[in-house]
């Protein structure tokens, strides 16, 4: 089973949302590339002090997008959003404090930050303090705080919260133990296409802990994990085309999973024994299926 999720995963920012009637093409040209475009709208509307348009100057300015990067001016424009009451531009500055693009950690700065977004509802927010009262950043674990931010987060169909929620039920911290609560929120991540959660789910199913017990479903949420890159759920899937289970035995198949998850950092050095006496033929097949792998969709 995979743990919680490492608050270096969730720093990516989101694309920002300027919603006053007059940057609404400021908004399309953003969404469309044309960062001089959609800058010429932004900039005076920031400075009439349109918070929409403050927060995704930060953001053209921390990405490089039709300008120079500069953590300054981001940081700047972010403080006047924040300030207004933006989380999402809370957010951000949150994590530009917290992922070592200063140079070093500003603990004290980002934490403040991400609180005031998390506070005011936003849910990748919640999930990061989570993720602070899980430990990241050397903190001691406060379990029951997690809980609540991850619960906060998954409440709003926020798949990253669902899944470390449903991770607490099954071991246990911060809530009491539960495995049926545990396979419930971790399913309801898969279902949105969590790779994490699709392997774990994958588990559950396939031994039937806390949801009944179907290998052959369970193997279709490895197998939806596997394509869409988990390397763990690639060993697993390698491994039940080569010993048959729940799925029909396919050597050139298990290969091709084999060798996909051994380039992702997991080998295997039983099946590589085992797949060792494929022909040639058989070997260059899977090697080619390998090489044409490309993962599906994203790992929400």
């Amino acid at each position: 089973m995979r743990h919680i999720a490492g608050f270096a995963l969730l720093l990516a920012l989101a694309t920002p949302a300027v919603a006053s009637a007059d940057a609404e093409r400021a908004s399309v040209l953003y969404s469309q590339k044309d960062y001089a475009g959609a800058r010429a709208i932004a900039e005076p509307l920031a400075a009439s002090g349109d918070i929409e348009a403050m927060a995704m100057l930060g953001t053209m300015y921390r990405k490089g997008q039709g300008v120079a990067v500069s953590l300054d001016k981001a940081i700047a424009w972010y403080e006047k959003a924040a300030g207004g009451g933006n989380a999402a531009a809370a957010l951000a500055l949150g994590l530009v404090y917290l992922d070592g693009s200063l140079g070093g950690v500003d603990y004290d700065k980002g934490s403040k930050w991400l609180r005031q977004s998390a506070t005011a509802g936003n849910a990748e927010a919640q999930l990061n303090m989570g993720l602070l009262a899980s430990g990241a950043f050397n903190n001691p674990p406060d379990w029951a705080e997690a809980a609540r931010w991850y619960r906060l987060s998954a409440d709003q169909a926020y798949a990253p919260g669902q899944y470390n929620l449903g991770v607490l039920f099954l071991e246990g911290k911060g809530v009491g133990r539960d495995a049926i609560a545990a396979a419930a929120w971790i399913g309801k991540a898969a279902a949105q296409g969590n790779a994490d959660a699709a392997l774990d789910y994958g588990v559950l199913v396939f031994r039937g802990d806390g949801v009944r017990k179907d290998e052959k479903i369970g193997a279709q949420w490895l197998l939806v994990s596997a394509r869409r890159g988990n390397v763990v759920a690639q060993n697993r899937v390698a491994r039940l085309y080569a010993f048959g289970k729940a799925v029909a035995a396919d050597p050139v198949e298990a290969q091709k999973w084999n060798l996909l998850a051994a380039k992702g950092g997991r080998p295997d050095a039983e099946l590589d024994n085992m797949l060792g006496t494929l022909t040639a033929g058989q070997k260059s097949e899977a090697q080619s299926r390998a090489d044409a792998f490309k993962p599906e969709g994203g790992t929400q």
